[in-house]
């Protein structure tokens, strides 16, 4: 007679995050990643099964259906194994250990990440998606578990020398620093031209990602290089992305990547750090073409996550579901009978030409309009209310859990929008979301949390953390001169040195030096869905030492360009957020004191973004703070009467001009140095 579990060994029952609370119902006897899954798994003599997915995953979703909830599967694995569920979003340390012993034992990784390890953390089996048993010559799960269990009890030697071996293979290694130059940035842009889509933008094949780190890497280097070949790149890669399924023309906002070439079939999760990174992206190339459909795009984009993502309070969730009542995409798939219901016939007709809608279970895009750049000058109201349909015919799952380091990332979009368009609901938006990581996700002491969801915060902040929100708030900042914002990221700054710096070999570690450890502790530079934590440190210290002139800013900036550098050398398209971080150093921007006895205008910040300036405001409600954080502030006295713009390269400033008018004199004679 077959057993028949109950969810009564399952622990994930008293977890916050929602992806194990998807979980707390299979008859699997799942554990959380904790001391006493280990301490079980020695006691009992077992191998562990470590499960790493999100709660938005598609193929997370179809593995819990198909192999979690199967009773047989189920009957195993409690009887043979201890099974832990780890939430990558929540435990992205756990994730990188286990991903990175995943591309050693196979070559490639994805979610749902399955790794079969020792009790004492050793990998020697990992693989994706397994199906309960084998079919059409595809490893089931059942298989794999009868065939460990059988080495476990009759030649474990071999499965734990395996596991040490992957556990020495994937410990960081030595690195030889090297120097940020012209040469590498060069070399990248060789290697992204020879994988370059010139049909489609994009790099490489199907399937695709968005990847905004390159695109705002080559519209900076564009810019400040005066590359031609850099801006194209990156526009084509734009407009086409913006009119394939995978923009949502209905609703707005980007998917997580498109399974063919064309970008005109997504993976429809969408998820919050791709938006934020995505707008930014938008945003400067708005700011360098004027082109109004990059406007439209990053509107779109940021208006969907404060509408779709935002909560209350001011943070944002994580991300929005692919899948909708068992079906992958079946929010967002549209039949022209769909749109005649909403529309009518001669609305609808119109709409679905345009948005290539034919039959059943379209994919609305843009990509055989030849007059794409006006779609939504044209037909906002009509796809405000297919908007509206989709709604009440569906409802997606919504992962409300806040990340910090994502929502700094959204802080840092939304302050650009503010600077590029003007707009002060972008700013407001930036501050509340401020508010939240500082009241919710910072600790008395100035420490982080990674992630708060249900009143809650948990889980020590990771550098991605301190790094990207060091950056956000250096980007705000610039958008509203609040010193308040300085003096918290000078002070993310120097916890960062204090928790993660690598004193011995340079560098910073994923993980603070009073963390939990694991068999290895990583130290990251390359770039994978999101930008590395260890590059959006290179940059935000750049810019803080920039804006400061701080000494300590400065020297930590330098040593870890330099690491980053040894680190990109041999492939450094991988490393695209770091050599943007480089670009601070190679083509550094040129410095605006701004000093006056009244308040700052609000004109300020977007005269630091037209002309590139990194500006520090001093104002006599902001001079004793400004004394604290920049001694280099000192030398600029408040003028009793009016202003003075004091613009400086490398600390070495010229007369002050004593109008707007004068400063762009001063700046049409100070070119930029090309570096070497």
């Amino acid at each position: 007679m077959k057993e028949t579990f109950t969810a009564a060994g399952n622990r994930l029952q008293y977890e916050k995050s929602p992806y194990l609370l998807q979980h707390a119902q299979d008859p699997v006897h799942w554990w959380s990643w904790c001391p006493g899954a280990f301490l079980e798994a020695k006691r009992e003599d077992k191998p562990i099964l470590l499960s790493i997915g999100y709660s938005t995953c598609h193929w997370c979703h179809v593995m819990g259906r198909e192999t979690f909830q199967d009773e047989e599967v189920a009957s195993a694995l409690n009887r043979d194994f201890v099974c832990i569920k780890v939430d990558r979003e929540e435990r992205p340390d756990i994730d990188g250990v286990y991903m990175a012993a995943c591309q050693a034992l196979t070559g490639s990784g994805g979610w749902p990440l399955t790794i079969l390890m020792t009790p004492e953390q050793e990998p020697f089996w990992a693989g994706a998606y397994l199906p309960p048993r084998g079919q059409g010559g595809r490893l089931g799960l059942l298989e794999l578990l009868d065939e460990v269990s059988r080495l476990w009890h009759g030649d474990r030697k071999r499965l734990l020398e395996l596991g040490q071996e992957v556990s020495r293979h994937i410990a960081p290694s030595r690195t030889a620093s090297g120097e940020p130059d012209g040469a590498l940035l060069r070399k990248a842009l060789w290697e992204l031209s020879r994988r370059f889509d010139r049909e489609y933008g994009g790099f490489g094949t199907a399937p695709k990602f968005p990847a905004p780190h390159i695109l705002v890497f080559l519209l900076e280097y564009a810019r400040r290089a005066e590359d031609s070949a850099a801006l194209e790149m990156a526009e084509i890669t734009l407009t086409q992305m913006a009119r394939g399924g995978i923009f949502d023309q209905i609703g707005g906002g980007f998917c997580r990547y498109s399974t063919d070439e064309a970008w005109r079939t997504p993976h429809f999760e969408k998820m919050l750090c791709d938006n934020a990174l995505l707008a930014y992206a938008y945003l400067e190339a708005y700011a360098q073409t004027g082109r109004p459909y990059y406007r439209e795009i990053a509107c779109r984009t940021l208006d969907y996550v404060t509408t779709e993502l935002g909560l209350p309070g001011g943070g944002f969730a994580s991300s929005q579901d692919a899948d909708s009542g068992g079906e992958e995409g079946g929010f967002y798939l549209l039949a022209q009978s769909d749109a005649e219901e909403v529309l009518g016939t001669g609305e609808a007709q119109e709409l679905c030409q345009r948005l290539s809608i034919a039959g059943e279970k379209s994919i609305p895009n843009l990509l055989a309009d030849p007059g794409f750049e006006s779609f939504w000058m044209e037909q906002e109201a009509r796809c405000l209310r297919l908007a509206a349909f989709r709604r009440r015919r569906r409802t997606l799952h919504r992962d409300d859990k806040v990340l910090t380091s994502w929502n700094a990332m959204m802080i840092a979009a939304l302050a650009k929008a503010s600077r590029v368009l003007g707009e002060v609901r972008y700013q407001q938006a930036a501050r509340s979301a401020r508010l939240f990581l500082k009241t919710r996700l910072t600790r008395s002491d100035g420490r982080l949390w990674l992630r708060w969801r249900d009143r809650e915060p948990a889980v020590d902040g990771q550098l991605d953390d301190y790094a990207f929100y060091c950056w956000a708030l250096v980007e705000l900042y610039e958008t509203d001169f609040s010193p308040s914002c300085l003096r918290e990221a000078a002070g993310l700054a120097d916890r960062m040195a204090a928790l993660f710096w690598d004193q011995e070999d340079g560098g910073f570690f994923r993980t603070a030096s009073n963390s939990e450890r694991l068999i290895v502790r990583q130290k990251d530079s390359s770039d994978a869905g999101i930008p590395s934590g260890a590059a959006a440190a290179g940059l935000a210290l750049a810019k803080l030492a920039r804006l400061t002139g701080e000494e300590r800013f400065r020297s930590l900036a330098a040593k870890q360009l330099s690491w980053l550098a040894g680190e990109a050398r041999d492939f450094p398209s991988a490393h695209c957020f770091s050599l943007l971080a480089m670009l601070e150093q190679l083509y550094p921007l040129r410095e605006l004191v701004y000093a006056t006895g009244t308040g700052v205008p609000p004109w300020l910040a977007g005269v630091g973004e037209t002309y590139r300036l990194a500006i520090l405001a001093k104002t006599p409600e902001s001079a004793r703070a400004l004394a604290n954080l920049s001694a280099r502030s000192e030398r600029y006295p408040i003028p009793e009467t009016g202003e003075q713009y004091h613009l400086c390269r490398e600390g070495m400033c010229a007369p002050p001009a004593e109008s707007l008018s004068a400063l762009r004199r001063l700046m049409q004679e100070d070119r930029e140095p090309a570096p070497q």
